[in-house]
């Protein structure tokens, strides 16, 4: 519609310009004279030359007319939605050069150890050691024989046990007499890996060669020292794997054997069987003497032998064999052997601070949970070995009436570790003490002519 009506203003122009064509030229004089001839020609070339003008000039004006047409069809393609990139249009492709380059680029930046902390999805992926026994267990007293021992410390043991799989034996420091054994099989076995509880040994072993005081700091690496008071409290795995090399195994050795460690703890208990001390350092791939000082790998330890050589610490130096008596008359005609004196009195004021800072602020504070009322002094220990795991704590209790070594070995699997057993330890100390055992007191020798020594072979 709108190319027509542009096109009618050409046509009344090319009309216009005819009828003034014509005009010019007047009238035409008559046919086959020879002015008409020549009129004929002149009119012919202008003409031609009028139209030759003629149609440049109309497909000028028709180039015009169309401009705008050509303007309106391309504004009707233009349309106001912002452009989308379409998928393909979206997807750079990488010269084999360029992805040869980045990965390049990512193993290099993988193989540079940064500062960045481990991510949580990280940690899911470590390994967790899968243990195979359980912690609890159902009538461990059972066959257990108990009439030689105090109803009060017994009874006290196994309201604090619970279910636990373990044992808890309860020795008078200062005769030997075994008051409590609660899980005799266990408590009788050959023992286990003493886990941290080695720590008591070698300390005493450092200090006995002169190797450390409880204020040496020893070097753990970079910046790092620490003294025995806080390696005991804190259960140091660095401090005392370094003392442990600083001794050497044949000195460490000596002493473990000194203080009771693979031979027979008790005289004359039906059924103990003997822990183990190995005749040679564990393989250096194992962690050689400094594992041996700080986890007792290697080594196998009863909780009797424990609990003679804690009960040796609280009584100021004497090795007592554990006597357990089984009749009244055991009881009545008990008498406390010696196995031998060491030569640790001036020590032990050196490693009480730290048994006694494990139990404040250390790795037995949950003693404090169930008990506040008389200072404990105690080590803990937690190590596993083929799908079991441990929990080791040996304490003795410092009252004004007298002490009582406390000694609790835990097996199973995760829910059993060193401070389980101190709580355990905190839940006996507080039924004692609300039975008033600690204000009645037990009857203590008199005096060394009482003490009857024997032989280290029972």
């Amino acid at each position: 519609m709108l190319l027509t009506i542009q096109t009618l203003p050409l046509l009344e122009t090319a009309k216009s310009r005819t009828i003034s064509a014509g005009r010019d030229f007047g009238e035409l004089p008559p046919a086959g004279t020879q002015r008409a001839s020549k009129v004929s020609r002149f009119r012919g070339v202008k003409i031609n030359k009028m139209f030759k003008g003629t149609s440049l000039f109309r497909l000028f004006l028709a180039f015009l007319v169309c401009l705008p047409l050509a303007g309106v069809s391309w504004a009707a393609h233009i349309t106001t939605h912002p452009p989308t990139k379409s998928k393909s249009q979206s997807k750079i492709s990488e010269t084999q050069h360029t992805r040869r380059r980045l990965h390049h680029l990512a193993r290099s930046r993988s193989a540079t150890p940064t500062s960045t902390p481990v991510s949580l999805s990280t940690r899911r992926r470590r390994y967790h050691e899968r243990f195979h026994m359980s912690s609890f267990a159902e009538d461990i007293a059972a066959g257990d024989v108990t009439t030689g021992e105090d109803p009060v410390v017994r009874q006290a043991a196994i309201d604090a046990l619970g279910n636990m799989n373990g044992t808890v034996v309860a020795v008078e420091p200062t005769s030997g007499r075994v008051l409590a054994m609660v899980n005799q099989k266990l408590a009788l076995s050959s023992g286990a890996q003493p886990c941290s509880t080695i720590k008591l040994s070698v300390a005493l072993a450092a200090l006995s060669e002169g190797v450390v005081s409880k204020e040496t700091e020893v070097a753990l690496g970079g910046r790092s020292r620490m003294n025995m008071t806080t390696a005991l409290a804190h259960s140091n795995n660095a401090y005392f794997e370094a003392l442990g090399r600083r001794l050497g195994f044949e000195k460490v050795a000596y002493y473990a054997h000194e203080y009771g460690l693979g031979e027979l703890a008790g005289y004359d208990i039906a059924g103990e069987q003997l822990g183990s001390y190995p005749d040679e350092a564990i393989p250096a791939k194992l962690g050689g003497v400094g594992k041996m000082c700080s986890f007792g790998e290697g080594v196998s330890m009863t909780p009797l032998q424990l609990g003679a050589m804690v009960s040796a610490i609280a009584n100021g130096g004497t090795l007592y064999y554990l006597q357990h008596p089984t009749t009244p008359e055991e009881v009545a005609n008990f008498q406390p052997r010696v196995k031998r004196q060491l030569d640790i009195a001036p020590l032990i004021p050196e490693i009480s601070d730290g048994m006694a800072g494990a139990v404040q602020y250390g790795t037995a504070r949950s003693v404090r949970l169930n008990f506040n009322e008389e200072e404990v002094l105690g080590k803990t220990g937690t190590c596993s070995h083929a799908g079991t795991r441990f929990g080791w704590f040996a304490s003795y209790a410092n009252t004004s009436v007298g002490r009582v070594v406390v000694v609790v070995f835990l097996q199973g699997g995760r829910p059993t570790f060193g401070p389980k057993a101190a709580e355990i330890a905190g839940r006996m100390y507080r039924n004692l003490y609300d039975h008033n055992f600690f204000i009645a007191g037990h009857d203590l020798p008199a005096d060394e002519a009482t003490v009857k020594p024997v032989s280290t072979t029972p």
